[in-house]
Formats: C-alpha cells, structure tokens, sequence
C-alpha cells in the first residue's frame, strides 16, 4: 500500500480536509507533519461539520492512527480542547500519537505575533495570531519548549524561566507591553502533562513501522504551496514547510519511502490575509465566488479573495513539489459563470512570464494573461461518473492536465462527502 503525500497546490483553504478524509477511508495511519493551529480542515459527514486544526482528518475514521509529528507547533489547551470536543461527538480521540520533538506554542508566542502585528501595520503579513512564527522561530534559535519537556518538571521550568526572561525584555522594552508572569503558565503547561502522557511516542519509529508492515500512510499538509517559508510568496507565506519535501522532515520518515504526491487545487484560487495574487478579482465575480463558495477562513473567519484559476502558479507547485496527480475541488462552483478563464502566463512591466517568477518585484507587477473557457451553467453537484459531466465542464479539466502536465483524478462537486467524481488516467 502507498505512502501518499497530500499537500495544498495553491495559498492554502484548497479543499484538502475533504481529500484527506476520503483517502483515510483506506488508510491505516494519516500525519501532520507541520503548521499548528493556524489551518483548518473542514469535513462534512452528513448532517455534520468536523472543522479540525491540529488534530489530522483521519480520525473520523475507526480504524486510522492520527498522528502529530515533530515538525508541528502544538498549544496544548487547543489540542486538549479538540480532542474533548470529538470525544463529545462520538469520535474516539484517544487513538491520536503525539512526536514528543513537536514544539509547544506558549502563552508569550501568542502575545508576541499579535504585538509585532501591530507594530508592522501597514506592513504586517497576515497572520493569524496564534503564535506559530513566534514559536518556530524559538525552534531555529534553539530556545524552544518541546512536548516532552512537560514530563520533565525542572527541565520544563528551567526553559521556561530562560525563555520568559528574553521575552519580557522584548515586550517591554521593544514594544511598550506589559511582561508576563512565569508563575501561571508554569501551572498550566504541566497541568497538561496528565492530558497528553498517554499520547506521546516516537512517532518516527511508528510511521517505519506502519511502512514496514505495508500499511498505507498519508501525510495531511497544512496551507499550501505558495505559504510555504522557502518557496512561497516570502515574506508572507507561514513559517513552516507545507511542500511535499516538509513531510520527510517534519515526520522522521526517508524521502525515499514516498509512493505518491497528490496536490490539492481549486477550480479557482483563493488566498487569505496580505501579499501578491496575480488573478485576484475585485469586481462581482470576485464577490460571487466568496458567496457562492462560502470562502471564509475555517479558523480565523476571515474573507478569502478570489480569483480566476492560475495555471503559472500550478505548473510551479507541480514542479516544487514532484506532483504526481491532482485533486480539483470545488468545480461545481464554476457552474454558475457562462464564461470561464484560467490565466496561461503573466505580463511583468513589459515581460512575459511562463514560469512563476521568484523576484518579489516582479511578482508584485505581474498581470495574468487569459485564456477564455466556456462555462456549463448546469448543475452538476449529483454526479458521480466523469463522463456524466457537461462536455463543457470535461473540456475544463482536460485543458488544466494539458497545461500542468499530471492527471487531475479527484473532482470535487460538492461540500459533502461523497460529492467526488473519481477518475481512472
């Protein structure tokens, strides 16, 4: 059985929960293996909505092993919180595995990100104030407080102690706040050493294990392609590495023991919070996309911007990431407009671009060159077959292949969740 890599195609809220969650149907073991709570999956499963954000999409499943790895950010009272909030649903939570290498968000990375927002104004990146890049930034300069600390009290305290220090100098004496008090978090934090010892293991050594025994694996991204710190639209991407090549290191499993890349795309593009978009639409049709896709932010609420589907942007995360296939969500969204375009190339003060451009100069001046597709203006959320499809809708995906050059073999027609055309190439 394969070990599938599942990752966001575009600036993230593809769809991806939805994907993950059919392919777990199959699975043995499903991975997060970066981001924290600042992603959202959103599952459907009759008359009820799942909207998770730390804990991965698999365990709505029975027979699947949800795992955590160590390159996550975990605040313990968001994951304590979920997996009560399951529990209280009929899901059973306490098959969740937990890599005691993954980082604790801590009370003053919160507090951190919301400040230095502040303090950027203008400038500021978006970000949804949980306390992520605050958090990985104490992992890069070593200073970070990880799961297993919670088991070690002294240890725990010592960090602690070192940490609040720092950070009280940079709060008060950078940005004018009040400092913060070591005493309750110290309480807190080792409160929920009893909440989560059962869930801590080396999660490494589980996922060998599973690929050993020929279980089948998938890793659950968070964002996507274009969030990613190293190959996004940096500075404002997130502070992890969403693209395929995060999940090797961000689980402790070998690069080589992957099977199979599925990105994750809408059938248009949306994106979340500040920074360049080439295909954004400002006009009513942008507006019917957000009202028709019901595009607000699974965490924070917020309004998505839309726009037309950028194929320069796909091509690129087909590249960067090795996609072997695709998913397309959201389709039948596009039924409501007689016309449709996807943007083949940018214009760049003067200059065509075929390839996405890495120069944030560049990005920030491109325009999308179009190409014009025929809508199908029917209603096409009750099929199941592809080639019950309009011709029109088929014609549609047949040229996104064509362009990017990978099968699209998962079609989304609607939120629920059996509205799934699949796809033999």
């Amino acid at each position: 059985m394969p070990t599938t890599v599942l990752i966001g195609a575009q600036w993230g809220d593809e769809g991806k929960g939805k994907v993950t969650d059919h392919l777990s149907e199959s699975a043995d073991v499903v991975v997060r293996y970066q981001g924290g709570n600042n992603a959202g999956h959103t599952i459907v499963v009759g008359d009820e909505r799942f909207a998770l954000t730390l804990i991965p999409s698999g365990v709505l499943y029975p027979q699947v092993t949800p795992v955590i790895g160590n390159g996550c950010v975990i605040d313990p009272n968001v994951l304590v919180t979920e997996m009560a909030e399951l529990d209280s649903r009929g899901i059973d939570p306490t098959r969740l595995r937990i890599s005691g290498n993954a980082h604790l968000i801590m009370p003053y990375h919160r507090k951190l990100d919301a400040v230095l927002e502040r303090f950027l104004g203008q400038q500021q990146i978006g970000t949804t104030k949980r306390g992520i890049g605050p958090a990985y930034m104490d992992k890069y300069s070593r200073q970070g407080i990880r799961v297993q600390d919670l088991f070690d009290p002294k240890i725990f305290r010592q960090k602690l102690d070192i940490a609040i220090k720092d950070k009280n100098k940079i709060l008060t004496k950078v940005y004018n706040s009040l400092p913060i008090d070591a005493e309750p978090i110290a309480e807190e934090y080792l409160d929920y050493a009893d909440s989560l010892r059962d869930y801590v293991t080396d999660t490494s050594l589980l996922l060998w294990r599973a690929q050993q025994a020929g279980k089948k694996v998938i890793f659950e991204g968070a964002q996507g392609t274009l969030l990613d710190i190293d190959h996004g639209t940096y500075p404002f991407v997130t502070s992890s590495n969403p693209t395929a090549g995060g999940a090797p290191i961000g689980s402790g499993i070998g690069p080589k023991t992957i099977d199979k890349v599925l990105g994750v795309a809408k059938a248009y593009i949306t994106r979340v919070g500040t920074g360049p978009f080439p295909t954004e639409l400002h006009d009513d049709v942008g507006n019917r996309m957000v009202d028709l896709g019901g595009e607000f932010g699974t965490v924070t609420g917020r309004r998505r911007r839309c726009g037309w589907l950028d194929l320069v942007a796909l091509r690129y995360a087909v590249r960067v990431n090795g996609l072997t296939e695709l998913a397309m969500t959201k389709l039948d969204i596009l039924s409501h407009f007689d016309m449709l375009k996807v943007a083949v190339a940018y214009d760049s003060l003067g200059e065509r671009f075929e390839e996405f451009p890495r120069q944030q100069r560049v990005l920030y001046n491109c325009h999308p060159v179009y190409e014009e597709l025929p809508g199908w203006s029917t209603d096409i959320s009750d099929v199941r077959n592809y080639g019950d499809l309009p011709k029109e809708a088929r014609s549609y995906i047949e040229y996104v292949e064509e362009t990017i050059g990978i099968p699209v073999t998962m079609i989304g027609v609607g939120p629920a969740r059996d509205a799934t055309v699949l796809r033999a190439t």
